[in-house]
């Protein structure tokens, strides 16, 4: 007999009162993009921070990008 929280997790994957995060879409390297991740945003691309590597964070932030989140 399962726990009623596994029960709910195995069901929607997520925890009685959790939700899944709002897809915002694909970045401009094909990634997905939920609401609350945080992205970079050049000109009219974004970027999902947590996939790119450290220098590529700082080269776009040179080039001006806006972090925030999605």
């Amino acid at each position: 007999m399962n726990h009623p929280v596994i029960k709910q997790v195995e069901r929607t994957g997520f925890p009685k009162g959790v939700t899944e995060p709002e897809h915002i879409g694909l970045d401009a390297m094909g990634n997905e993009v939920f609401e609350g991740d945080q992205i970079y945003i050049l000109n009219e691309e974004f970027f999902l921070k947590e996939t790119l590597l450290a220098e590529t964070r700082e080269a776009l932030e040179v080039l001006g990008a806006e972090e925030r989140k999605a």
